[in-house]
């Protein structure tokens, strides 16, 4: 299968995933994907993914040169808040300044990695350096419930992946596995639209890592984004705003 038909089906996936969390009891609205209107400003708020998503093959820069070509006459705007090294606290302190003093319509929160990534075990055994369940959960409650406030609609991404294995021997695929659940829970009870990207990266790397690489296929290093997945994820944002389809190369 090639790699557009891959991104095709993987924005078609986010479809899936909003009816099923209207089939769970949210609200009709929020299973459907936003419809674009002119003027709308869209934030990228996350961490190291976001913020190199502004690269000139970035899934933001993606997204980006796909609204300019489809519909430049809205006149969107995108704006990239991501920030190496973020985890879900340090979202909380910056909302204000970063994203909503920007006036968004649209705020796509893409976190979750770093909150696993960054724990070590100590020399007493004990983990330390991630955020701890209950405050990740705390935290993006937090923040939607900041968003809609604002008047702008929450979009919570999945965290992708710590390591590109597919046979579950990623250091971190069982801790990762239980904040993506988290994050499906924290949109399924505030009904909120869910973009599983965690999900998406699964199912792509079956597909593309049958000889079962640490990285290299979506991703460099096991978690910043190559081409291949950056293209990914700005597929997957883009069927969120209801544009399904492959995106426009960068300029």
């Amino acid at each position: 299968m090639s790699w557009h038909c891959l991104l095709v089906a993987a924005s078609a996936s986010v479809v899936l995933a909003s009816v099923s969390v209207a089939s769970a009891g949210a609200p009709a609205a929020a299973a459907k994907p936003p419809v674009l209107v002119k003027g709308d400003r869209i934030v990228f708020l996350g961490d190291s993914i976001t913020q190199q998503g502004g690269g000139p093959k970035g899934y933001v820069t993606l997204v980006r040169n796909t609204l300019d070509v489809r519909v430049s006459g809205l006149g969107i705007e995108t704006v990239n808040a991501g920030i190496s090294g973020n985890k879900v606290p340090d979202l909380q302190q910056r909302l204000q300044k970063d994203v909503l003093d920007k006036k968004p319509t649209i705020v796509f929160i893409y976190i979750g990695i770093n909150d696993v990534w960054h724990y070590k075990k100590q020399p007493n055994g004990e983990l330390a350096g991630g955020t701890p369940k209950d405050k990740y959960e705390e935290g993006l409650r937090d923040i939607i419930a900041r968003i809609r406030a604002a008047g702008a609609r929450p979009i919570i991404c999945t965290p992708s992946v710590i390591g590109e294995k597919t046979d579950g021997s990623n250091e971190y695929d069982k801790m990762l596995d239980e904040y993506s659940d988290i994050s499906r829970n924290v949109a399924k009870d505030a009904a909120v639209q869910l973009l599983d990207l965690h999900r998406a990266f699964r199912d792509a790397e079956k597909a593309k890592n049958t000889a079962n690489r640490p990285s290299g296929v979506l991703t460099g290093d096991g978690v910043h984004l190559n081409d291949a997945g950056n293209a990914l994820v700005a597929a997957q944002m883009l069927g969120a705003i209801g544009m399904a389809g492959a995106p426009v190369a960068a300029k």
